[in-house]
């Protein structure tokens, strides 16, 4: 259930304060320019601020927007509004749990203007997006320039001259085009980059309810999370004909298409085989509708909004035309009248080939002062995105304080992720999300339902390690909504070490 965002959550540490336990203001006075309030750069600053380190956070909007942004606040949730898997076994839900024990801005934002979303942690996306930027607006130790900073020079004291003092480059992965020049420029080599789709949003009232049913795969969340539309096999047999035969927005003639395997257009998907979406954001298993039948494929709506007046298409990224996207989504059962409130887009993703350019810190290894935070580095989703910019901030803490930052190890959720954007073969470098494969392997055998068991406890037991030799406390704030499952998780993998 989602908690009312008004009221302060006894769990969080006060945004207004700094951590004792790490904040040295002998070493803390120079500021650090975070450029770019998405949820990595907001994240940074927070985590920056509340360990008494001042920040200058800039961000472009509204004086200049990007293709994919609606609104001037921070943390904007542009594609999906989830958070991915909240169960603390999955590498997504292990990866919440880490960041939550640092006090994460993001986390405790999504879980206070969460929807129900089964298993995953999904948000009302204005709600969340309005308490990250009332929260640093109203730090004192964070100063809000909103500007767009064309070239890093316009950091330094000096003119034309490079900073020298500590910058996050968090701009994401729509980086405006002075910037990204410079930043090539420091590379000396050329972007990567992939297309990313964004799914459409329709008004619930224009949904039909006496096609649709309520229902969550398998039951999981409280069981009834989204709306689901069943169809037959000759509905289906239409809709695919109707989707593989639309008009799509094409690249530009100088650009492929390259798109995130994650997050695939539906068109792309349905390229692939007339079943592919069966097996993918259309699959009918774990879902019965009310009258016990046995639907050939389902399209599931998931609440985009706390008032329910909003649902988003899951898994129906697209980059049909405007006018293509009304006619095939109209012929999904239900869906007949539908009022769009927001199409599907397509938008060019920029990230950079990190095995090459960055050190384990997330610093350039051709400028150590300058840190990439966020897509730009070649993380994957919301989630990852925000892990980085906590991460570059405990860095840049135990920096501050005088001690030689330690990586986090790549049998965590954290480190694993720094290990691929380190490690990978950077010739065929891609964006992950994180999952299992990222991590550092087990090195022994182990049944593959009780892998993920063993995952988790040797995580939890790698971080705590982590935390005390490099002198950064954890918090143990589990949150209401899951923490008899923590518990259950706990319980399991000490029955799994007793009889390993």
């Amino acid at each position: 259930m989602a908690t009312d965002p008004n009221t302060p959550d006894p769990n969080m540490p006060d945004p207004n304060t700094a951590d004792p336990n790490t904040a040295d203001p002998n070493t803390t006075a120079t500021p650090v320019d975070v450029i770019g309030a998405g949820l990595a750069g907001s994240e940074c600053a927070y985590q920056l601020a509340r360990r008494g380190i001042p920040v200058r956070l800039w961000e472009m909007r509204p004086r200049n927007t990007t293709p994919a942004h609606n609104t001037d606040l921070f943390a904007e949730l542009v594609c999906s509004n989830s958070l991915r898997s909240d169960d603390p076994h999955h590498a997504a839900g292990l990866l919440k749990r880490e960041m939550e024990s640092f006090g994460s801005l993001i986390i405790g934002a999504a879980r206070r203007a969460a929807v129900p979303a089964g298993s995953a942690l999904a948000v009302d996306r204005d709600v969340f997006s309005a308490e990250v930027t009332g929260t640093l607006q109203e730090h004192p130790l964070i100063e809000i320039r909103r500007e767009e900073v064309e070239k890093l020079s316009d950091l330094s004291e000096q003119p034309d001259q490079q900073p020298e003092h500590d910058v996050v480059l968090a701009t994401g992965p729509l980086t405006s085009e002075p910037l990204a020049a410079q930043l090539q420029e420091i590379l000396g080599s050329k972007y990567l980059y992939f297309y990313d789709a964004i799914a459409p949003i329709v008004e619930a009232e224009s949904l039909n309810l006496d096609i649709l049913f309520a229902g969550s795969r398998w039951g999981k969340g409280d069981g009834d999370d989204y709306l689901n539309s069943p169809m037959s096999e000759a509905q289906y047999a239409d809709f695919y004909q109707a989707l593989t035969s639309a008009e799509v927005v094409q690249p530009k003639d100088f650009e492929r298409a390259l798109f995130f395997e994650g997050c695939l257009p539906i068109e792309e998907m349905a390229s692939r085989g007339v079943d592919t979406l069966r097996f993918g954001p259309m699959k009918p298993v774990g879902l019965t509708p009310p009258d016990g039948s046995r639907p050939h494929a389902v399209v599931q709506l998931r609440q985009e909004n706390l008032a329910r007046t909003q649902y988003n298409l899951v898994g129906f990224q697209s980059r049909m035309k405007w006018g293509e996207q009304k006619r095939v989504l109209r012929l999904i059962p239900g869906l007949e009248s539908a009022e769009f409130v927001r199409m599907g887009q397509i938008h060019r993703n920029t990230f950079i080939n990190a095995p090459v350019h960055l050190d384990p810190l997330y610093r350039l290894r051709r400028r150590k002062n300058l840190r990439l935070a966020g897509q730009l580095t070649g993380v994957e989703g919301y989630l990852e995105s925000a892990a980085t910019g906590l991460a570059i901030a405990l860095y840049l803490s135990l920096e501050r304080s005088g001690h030689a930052p330690e990586p986090f190890p790549p049998t965590t959720a954290f480190g694993a992720m720094n290990r691929h954007l380190v490690e990978s073969d950077p010739r065929h470098f891609q964006p992950a999300n994180i999952n299992y494969g990222l991590f550092q392997p087990l090195g022994m055998k182990i049944r593959k339902k009780e892998r993920r068991g063993y995952y988790v406890r040797r995580a939890e037991e790698e971080l705590e390690h982590w935390t005390q030799r490099v002198g950064i406390p954890r918090e143990q704030r589990p949150t209401s909504a899951v923490e008899a499952e923590e518990a259950s998780v706990a319980a399991a993998s000490e029955n799994l070490a007793a009889t390993s």
